[in-house]
C-alpha cells in the first residue's frame, strides 16, 4: 500500500508527533510503534516545523499549547509552506472549547481530537482513514 505520495508501503508510515509533555508523548509513540508505524517527536512548536520539512511525514498529531510557537502558528505554517501543505494533521489537545476546534478545522486540520477522550489504541486504529481521507 501507498501513501498519499505513492513513496511508502504501509509499514512504513511516518508519523510525526508534536507534544511537549513527555509522558503523553510516551505514551502514544510506544502504541503507534507496536502497530508498526515510524514515530518522529518533536518537543515544541519549532521544532515540529522544522521536522515537518525534513522529515515530510505521512500524518502529523499535533498539540496546540506548546512552547515556543503553539500548534495554531504552527499549522498555518504547514499549510503555506510548499513541503508541507498536502500533509494530513491532526490536532491532539487537552482543550476542547468550540472556538478551539473551530479554528483547528478552518485552519486546516483533518480532525481534532481531545487527549482524555482518545486513547492510543483509537489513535493507531485511525491512522489509516487519515491518510485515506488527507
Amino acid at each position: 500500500m501507498t501513501n498519499g505520495r505513492g513513496e511508502h508501503s504501509s509499514d512504513e508510515i511516518r508519523v510525526l508527533f508534536v507534544e511537549d509533555d513527555p509522558t503523553v508523548a510516551q505514551m502514544y509513540r510506544l502504541k503507534l510503534e507496536l502497530d508498526g508505524y515510524r514515530v518522529i517527536m518533536a518537543r515544541d512548536g519549532e521544532e515540529g516545523l522544522r521536522l515537518a520539512a525534513e522529515v515530510r511525514p505521512d500524518l502529523v498529531f499535533l498539540d496546540i499549547r506548546l512552547p515556543k510557537m503553539d500548534g495554531f502558528v504552527v499549522l498555518e505554517k504547514l499549510r503555506t509552506c510548499e513541503l508541507t501543505r498536502h500533509v494530513p494533521v491532526v490536532i491532539l489537545s487537552n482543550y476542547g472549547e468550540q472556538d478551539l476546534v473551530d479554528r483547528g478545522l478552518k485552519l486546516g486540520a483533518l480532525d481534532y481530537l481531545i487527549k482524555s477522550q482518545t486513547t492510543p489504541a483509537h489513535l493507531s486504529r485511525s491512522v489509516e482513514s487519515w491518510l485515506r481521507d488527507g
